[in-house]
């Protein structure tokens, strides 16, 4: 990996494209760009997009599919270590993940059992996030500006000040509405840092071994995991590209 610097801003990057990256990863472990796409609760379309390095995942997105892919997030993505309780605003590393013009500071430290992990976020105008259902719980609370969140088809317009909290597995999606940026702070379950990983702590529901290799993921309906239907299909010999 390497890092760029711009003043403040601090951009990860590597030497190999995440897509392509995403890519392989899903073709040594014979997934189909639907499985992976159900599994982690986005769409198609999206992964698809995804591996051609058309669009760039948000943080959480990215950390749903490297999850679903038996790895995590911390293999395809620098980033700042939660080493002490305390963050200064003058100090913290601004990141992104590729290209995406979404930035984050991380604020939440990492230690044995913690569950929260938070985030700064800064969303330029007009943008869109991608639809995503997955596991756990999460709070968007405005410090500044004023964006859409929409959970489940239902639109609520945040601004400075108010905040919004929900099940992870239901649907969900951000917009900035407006012209100008907004700042979130993002509190979640989800292991977006990998912090999981680097303490050695098993996943939920990795990729697991199937007759000496990898299993399917798990398909999820609106991001909930529905068991081990995709037995089905395990023998199918005709994968997608």
């Amino acid at each position: 990996m390497t890092d760029t610097t711009t003043g403040a801003e601090t951009i990860q990057t590597a030497n190999v494209p995440l897509g392509k990256r995403l890519r392989e990863r899903r073709k040594e472990l014979g997934f189909t760009l639907k499985e992976v796409a159900d599994a982690a609760g986005l769409s198609v379309g999206f992964i698809s997009q995804i591996e051609r390095a058309i669009t760039t995942p948000s943080l959480s997105s990215l950390a749903s599919v490297a999850h679903v892919l038996g790895t995590d997030v911390s293999e395809f993505l620098s980033q700042p270590r939660g080493d002490t309780p305390a963050t200064r605003h003058n100090e913290r590393p601004i990141y992104a993940v590729g290209g995406n013009s979404l930035t984050y500071e991380r604020i939440s430290a990492s230690f044995p059992g913690n569950v929260l992990r938070s985030v700064i976020i800064h969303e330029p105008p007009g943008h869109r996030s991608e639809p995503i259902a997955h596991e756990g719980e999460e709070i968007f609370f405005i410090l500044d500006g004023s964006i859409t969140v929409e959970v489940e088809g239902e639109r609520t317009i945040l601004e400075a000040g108010d905040s919004i909290h929900f099940p992870s597995t239901r649907t969900h999606s951000t917009w900035n509405h407006t012209d100008r940026p907004a700042t979130i702070l993002h509190t979640c379950t989800m292991d977006v840092f990998g912090d999981e990983h680097a303490t050695g702590a098993a996943g939920s529901d990795l990729a697991v071994r199937r007759n000496g290799s990898r299993k399917k993921p798990p398909v999820r309906q609106r991001g909930l995991a529905t068991g081990d239907h995709l037995s089905a299909i395990q023998n199918k010999s005709t994968r997608e590209d």
